[in-house]
C-alpha cells in the first residue's frame, strides 16, 4: 500500500471539492494536522473516518486504498491486487510481531536467569537477596504474560483435523497445553482438540 500515493490522492480529491485541510477537519471532527499527515503519506486514516471520507470526496474505500478513481472494468482486478496487500501486509505485521515476542521473552528470561546467578554468587543468604530474586520473577512472569499476548495476537492457529484458522481468546491460549507455540486448543469449526500449529496469515499452509 502506497501511502505516498494515497496521501496525494486525499490531497487532489479534498482540493477538487474546494476544501481546505482545516474544513475537512471539522467536517471528520478531527485535527488539521491528521489531516495534513494523511496527505504527505505519513498515516492512514483511521478506519472509522474512511467512509465518512469516502463520502465527501464521493469515492469507495477501494479507490481510497488504491490512491486513485477505478475505472469499472479494471475494479475487479483492482479490488483483488487490494486484498492480496491487505493480506500481505497482515502477515508482515504477524511476522513482527512473533519477532519481537521471542526477542523480548527469550533476552527477560536470559537477564533473569543472569541477575539471579549474579546476585547468589555476590551476596549472602538474606532480605536484600530474596529481594532481588523475588522482584525479577515477578518481572520475569509479567514479560512472559505478555510475550504470550504477542503471540494470540499474531497470525493465526490452524486445527490439524480440519486445517481451519483461528485466533481463541487469551485465556484459552494461556491454559492450553503447548510445545513452543504450538498448543492443544479445541476447533472452533470441527469442535475437536487437537495440537493447533501457529501461522502467520489465513492463506499459509
Amino acid at each position: 500500500m502506497d501511502l505516498i500515493k494515497i496521501g496525494k490522492f486525499i490531497a487532489n480529491c479534498r482540493k477538487e471539492k474546494n476544501i481546505t485541510q482545516e474544513q475537512l477537519a471539522e467536517k471528520l471532527y478531527i485535527t488539521d494536522r491528521a489531516v495534513s499527515k494523511w496527505e504527505r503519506g505519513l498515516s492512514l486514516p483511521d478506519a472509522d473516518k474512511m467512509l465518512d471520507l469516502c463520502n465527501i470526496f464521493d469515492i469507495n474505500v477501494n479507490e481510497l486504498l488504491n490512491g486513485e478513481k477505478i475505472d469499472m472494468k479494471d475494479y475487479k482486478r483492482k479490488n483483488e491486487e487490494l486484498l492480496l496487500e491487505l493480506a500481505r501486509q497482515d502477515e508482515l505485521k504477524n511476522k513482527k510481531l512473533m519477532t519481537c515476542m521471542w526477542v523480548i521473552t527469550i533476552t527477560t528470561i536470559l537477564f533473569y536467569i543472569g541477575i539471579v546467578l549474579l546476585s547468589s554468587i555476590l551476596l549472602d543468604e538474606g532480605l536484600l537477596l530474596g529481594t532481588i530474586i523475588v522482584v525479577s520473577t515477578i518481572i520475569c512472569v509479567g514479560v512472559c504474560f505478555y510475550g504470550l499476548k504477542l503471540e494470540v495476537d499474531a497470525g493465526y492457529y490452524e486445527c490439524r483435523k480440519c486445517h481451519h484458522k483461528h485466533v481463541p481468546s487469551y485465556l484459552t491460549v494461556l491454559l492450553a497445553p503447548h510445545m513452543s507455540t504450538t498448543r492443544y486448543l479445541k476447533c472452533p469449526n470441527c469442535c475437536k482438540r487437537s495440537w493447533c500449529k501457529k501461522v502467520m496469515s489465513k492463506g499459509e499452509n
